[in-house]
């Protein structure tokens, strides 16, 4: 019972068993989560966080635990390390400024979160391929993901303050 929940959590209810890109589903459900709880409920911000705190601290036992009799260390079916890490770049979006955020402006912006943290998950920059090549545990397995959100976010500063100049 406890090895299927932990298997349901991991996978994100499944959805890492998806044979095809399994990383790529778990990241767009993602987005579509964290835009329904956003601009659909209107969840607070501070109760997402906790959510993902939550996540992010039982993901490392979670993880471990079902890795653990398993000779590939980093399993494409384990995909609760998509949801943490393309959180960051979307939660920060939607924190920056104390702004409102027009949901048509949010689903360009997801998107572009969307598929940044896609190439640079696959594409393992330093450190993301650091953490990926040299902690064969659950802190590898979620650590290159949050790089990879970390990432996104340093991109899109960048892309602001060059924009800025040039306009």
């Amino acid at each position: 019972m406890i090895k299927t929940l932990n298997t349901l959590f991991v996978t994100m209810f499944g959805l890492g068993k998806i044979p095809k890109i399994p990383g790529t589903i778990g990241s767009l459900a993602t987005v579509i989560i964290l835009y329904i709880f956003f601009h659909v409920l209107d969840l607070s911000s501070n109760v997402i966080l906790l959510g993902l705190i939550i996540i992010f601290v039982f993901s490392f036992s979670a993880v471990a635990l079902h890795i653990k009799d398993n000779e590939n260390k980093d399993p494409k079916e384990i995909v609760i390390d998509e949801l943490i890490g393309q959180s960051i770049p979307i939660y920060l979006y939607e924190i920056s400024h104390g702004s409102e955020k027009l949901p048509d402006e949010a689903i360009i912006f997801y998107g572009v979160c969307f598929v940044l943290f896609r190439f640079f998950d696959i594409a393992k920059p330093f450190p993301v391929s650091f953490f990926d090549k040299n902690f064969k545990n659950s802190f590898g397995v979620i650590m290159d993901d949050i790089c990879a959100g970390f990432y996104v976010v340093l991109s899109l500063i960048c892309f602001m303050v060059l924009s800025s100049y040039l306009i």
